[in-house]
């Protein structure tokens, strides 16, 4: 059997508000309360369960795409207003990376989780 991610929880200060943003810029499905959940399917095998919380430290999460769905999301990151960038240390410089052959970007979800978005594995 092939091992893979089941779900990752995502701290953050309002559930619902939070899922509903990466259901609206990423597409995924908003498939509702678990206990003190909210869930959201990214795939058939990945689910992202939103945690309210009061305090947490900002986590990196990283979302390989078609160019297609780079290009549709890439322009709801701009139709949203929100600062986007080329490289974790630079996710305000308002440019896309073109590393390994793709194209990148991150940008901050209103947690202040950093977010990115690939479309070329890393070449190690």
């Amino acid at each position: 059997m092939t091992i893979t991610l089941n779900h990752t929880i995502v701290p953050c200060f309002n559930n619902v508000e939070s899922a509903k943003f990466y259901c609206r810029l990423f597409g995924f499905e908003y498939a509702g309360e678990f206990s003190h959940f909210v869930v959201v399917r990214v795939n058939d095998t990945l689910s992202l369960d939103f945690d309210n919380r009061e305090k947490f430290d900002s986590n990196h999460y990283a979302f390989k795409v078609s160019e297609q769905e780079f290009d549709e999301i890439f322009e709801r990151i701009q139709i949203e207003n929100i600062k986007y960038g080329s490289g974790p240390g630079e996710a305000d410089n308002m440019s896309i990376n073109h590393n390994f052959g793709g194209r990148g970007v991150y940008f901050r979800d209103p947690n202040g989780h950093l977010l990115e978005m690939l479309t070329a594995d890393y070449v190690l």
